[in-house]
């Protein structure tokens, strides 16, 4: 390999935000040493408490193991902090939000008809693929289409003989669900570190130590793996990863852009036979950013595949190895049943955090992780003042633009978005991230369920403008109430995600916006779209026209589109009560999906009787 080590150790030192990504050793398509199998061992919602990665409380022997025999990548980066987006991403190698709405929590999104997943070109090529056994994909995908075989007891060991396989076991062990109950083991709740953004409590601490103690049933199952790969006689011809789906899930990680959310493990082990496919040596660390977009092009470099154009990612082993890159991206859009709006970057020290929704709060409240004792004893000590400064943000707006040096400050407590020292940093991270953005087509300004939502739809020439919803949607999400009159303007778009989010805008600054009341009601007489008129109802909650806003969040609630429906219980949870119009949410009640949850914490709430102990997740919770 003609790439410097010395590149890949130090993670593009001194190489700046606009580092290049070219690929080198590109070799043949064919090998007469035949194709390496290959074997994916994944975790889920858990970040690195992993021996290997310095964490000292962490019981991982085989994973520990695995690393020093291997390759441990340090800065490693899911796209999305939740699985089925970031699952979204590993399966096709395209980011979620070029193609909505599998950018959201749990949607069915569907494929243009010329992206193939991974499996379809592995199979093509001649391997033969398993899943053994979660999808969880956020598209209409069928996997007993991709997949040779996907199900509980799919298993390479059922493939022809001389035929290569790619193989995949995931292990539910440290799933978010797991932390409902109590995991006891070697780890104490009095020996764990609480981290200065929770509050030093029972249930945070026996969450934590549940934890570290799945994490070790995790490692063992990793371990039977590899002894299984070894007594079958093909850990020589087989190169190995183990990593995570996406961040930890302790309050202020799963489904947030923070480091905790976004942050993954790896480990790859390459067996001598296929050294030359290794950047390094095994027994290397690599500290260069490694995103999951990266992950399908790597396969098909292991594979010989040729990779696709429409893929963005680029290989960090295989055939061909790529320049590392110096930036990761991250989104977050709806999570279950909340909507928000977030998108960052990361070079492996600087995160920068851009929040398009700022005025809803991070914590959110969302049924499924309120079923964790953390989460619970968080939002008591929220509801009785018991919260510090630093923990009390979570309940906050948000600023527009974040940012956060992870060596000096790895809980992401000072904001160096305006300090005079960083504007420079603030301003290139900020441009490289609009970018991206454009170069994606990302979908996320697109309302759920609207109609430019698609990979093929949102890329119309002209349907999506881009490059002006950006510029409109930061001047909204930045509050300035300077930019009141563009908002103003904005309301009589021709375009439906222009008027959505000059709407917003006008959310976000609340009673600040009265100069646009006479402009807000006009817009909703002749506003079309159910989305923006949801969004035109909260402005108007914010500048007295109670009526309007209650008889619009009527309308929308009786819509018979659930995402309509889900986009309208959000905007009622955050407007005045006497906006709320109670007697016409209840109808969602017993729904057991995300429209239930939203519902029951709204009529809770109302009544003065929301317990964040008592479960929002409905009939099938």
């Amino acid at each position: 390999m003609s790439i410097d080590r010395r590149t890949l150790l130090t993670g593009m030192a001194g190489a700046g935000l606009a580092g290049g990504c070219a690929t080198t050793g590109a070799g043949s398509r064919s090998d007469p040493r035949g194709r390496p199998n290959i074997l994916w061992l994944v975790s889920e919602d858990n970040g690195p408490f992993i021996g290997a990665y310095g964490d000292r409380l962490a019981h991982t022997p085989h994973i520990d193991a695995m690393a020093r025999g291997g390759l441990l990548y340090r800065k490693v980066y899911a796209n999305a902090p939740v699985c089925a987006p970031s699952r979204f991403c590993l399966l096709t190698g395209i980011h979620p939000e070029s193609n909505g709405p599998a950018h959201h929590m749990r949607a069915d999104s569907t494929l243009p008809a010329f992206l193939k997943t991974y499996p379809q070109h592995l199979r093509a090529a001649g391997y033969y693929c398993t899943n053994n056994e979660k999808t969880d994909y956020n598209a209409t995908v069928d996997p007993k289409a991709i997949w040779d075989e996907s199900s509980a007891t799919a298993h390479y060991r059922n493939r022809p003989a001389n035929t290569p396989f790619m193989a995949v076991f995931n292990f539910e062990t440290t799933h978010e669900s797991r932390l409902f109950g109590v995991t006891e083991g070697r780890v104490k709740p009095q020996d764990v570190q609480v981290p200065p953004t929770l509050p030093d409590s029972d249930g945070v601490r026996r969450d934590i130590a549940s934890y570290y103690n799945l994490m070790e049933k995790m490692d063992a199952q990793v371990g039977e793996k590899l002894a299984e790969l070894a007594r079958e006689g093909l850990a020589d011809d087989t190169i190995v990863f183990y990593y995570s789906d996406n961040g930890g899930c302790l309050p202020w990680s799963k489904r947030h852009c923070r480091e905790e959310g976004m942050r993954c493990a790896l480990v790859v082990h390459v067996p001598e036979k296929w050294a030359d496919y290794a950047p390094l040596a095994m027994g290397s660390e690599i500290a260069a950013p490694v995103s999951f977009i990266d992950f399908v092009p790597t396969l098909l470099s292991i594979a010989g595949v040729e990779q696709p154009k429409e893929l963005p990612g680029t290989p960090f082993l295989g055939r061909q190895v790529a320049r590392p890159k110096p930036l990761a991206f991250g989104m977050r859009n709806r999570m279950d049943e909340r909507y928000d709006f977030v998108r960052t970057v990361s070079d492996g020290q600087y995160r920068y955090i851009r929040n398009y929704m700022p005025h809803r709060p991070m914590g959110q409240p969302v049924a499924f992780p309120l079923m964790l004792r953390s989460y619970q004893d968080v939002y008591r000590r929220h509801q009785a003042g018991e919260l510090d400064a630093a923990q009390a943000r979570f309940f906050e707006p948000r600023p527009f633009e974040e940012l956060y040096d992870l060596n000096a400050d790895p809980d992401q407590l000072h904001n160096l978005a305006n300090a005079p020292g960083q504007r420079a940093r603030v301003r290139d991270f900020a441009r490289a991230l609009d970018r991206h953005m454009l170069a994606i087509n990302d979908n996320g300004f697109i309302p759920e369920g609207a109609p430019l939502e698609g990979y093929e739809a949102s890329r119309v020439p002209g349907a999506y403008p881009l490059a002006d919803i950006m510029e409109l949607a930061a001047k909204a999400a930045a509050g300035d109430p300077a930019h009141v009159s563009a908002l103003i303007a904005g309301l009589a778009a021709t375009n439906e995600v222009l008027r959505y989010w000059a709407a917003t805008g006008l959310v976000i600054r609340k009673a600040h916006a009265a100069s646009a009341r006479a402009a807000l009601v006009d817009a909703l007489k002749r506003e079309t779209s159910p989305h923006v008129r949801i969004v035109l109802a909260e402005a108007l909650s914010h500048v007295g026209e109670t009526a309007l806003a209650l008889a619009t969040f009527r309308e929308a609630l009786a819509s018979g589109s659930e995402p309509v429906a889900l986009q309208a219980l959000n905007a009622i949870t955050y407007v005045d009560p006497a906006c709320r119009p109670l007697d016409a949410i209840g109808r969602w009640d017993k729904n057991p999906g995300y429209l239930g949850r939203a519902t029951r914490y709204l009529l809770r709430t109302a009544a003065g009787a929301f317990d964040p102990a008592a479960s929002l997740l409905g009939p099938r919770g």
